[in-house]
């Protein structure tokens, strides 16, 4: 493996069985993803996988808010938020990697939505824009600068973790076959590819990935 290939990391992004068919917040193929991760996460030499993990009663939960439904949208310390059903509640089995994800080549595994108050959909930072979760700082300690990122859901934390890591610097790609979207409204998960690929992320085929 090459010096370069050494400071590529993937990042897997809230592949947990509430994601997949059958969760609470299920996004349609979620689990066709699995396959494509196990078959190139081994050929990297920096795994990332992070899970939603939330404290019951989430400011996020739609059923936290009278007379709310899911996908509605509150204001919550002067930011939009989406709400959603509740979902990856802390210790539960919604939580859990989706059991067919290979686990073996992940080296850190990044909780994030955990406190009572404060979503996250990014890997990098709450959604106060702010407060950071911890990865930056571990990458950077490992000289990493280029990220390929793979996960659900496209639209929302997958998008929402590359942007951040476009601002911080890095080198971003997206491993194309391995993602998929909640899509609400149909082709939002579409247009959060093309943004991507606009603000300068290169769309990558799985058979390409770290080849």
């Amino acid at each position: 493996m090459t010096e370069e290939k050494k400071k590529t990391a993937l990042v897997i992004v809230d592949v947990q069985n509430d994601f997949c068919p059958g969760g609470n917040l299920a996004v349609d193929e979620g689990d066709a993803i699995v396959s494509v991760i196990n078959g190139i996460s081994e050929r990297y030499s920096i795994v990332v996988a992070t899970k939603d993990w939330h404290p019951a009663r989430h400011i996020s939960f739609a059923s936290v808010h009278q007379g709310k439904r899911p996908f509605d949208s509150v204001i919550v310390n002067g930011e939009t938020q989406v709400l959603w059903p509740d979902h990856c509640i802390q210790g539960t089995k919604g939580a859990e990697f989706h059991p067919e994800l290979d686990v073996r080549p992940i080296d850190l595994i990044l909780h994030k939505g955990a406190s009572q108050t404060l979503d996250s959909y990014s890997a990098f930072f709450e959604n106060d824009h702010s407060t950071p979760t911890g990865l930056g700082y571990y990458l950077s300690g490992l000289g990493c600068r280029e990220l390929h990122f793979c996960g659900l859901a496209t639209d929302v934390c997958v998008k929402a973790s590359v942007m951040d890591a476009l601002r911080l610097g890095y080198v971003c790609s997206l491993v194309v076959e391995a993602v998929r979207g909640v899509d609400a409204p149909p082709g939002s998960a579409q247009q959060a590819i093309d943004s991507m690929e606009a603000a300068g992320v290169k769309i990558l085929h799985s058979t390409d990935a770290m080849r």
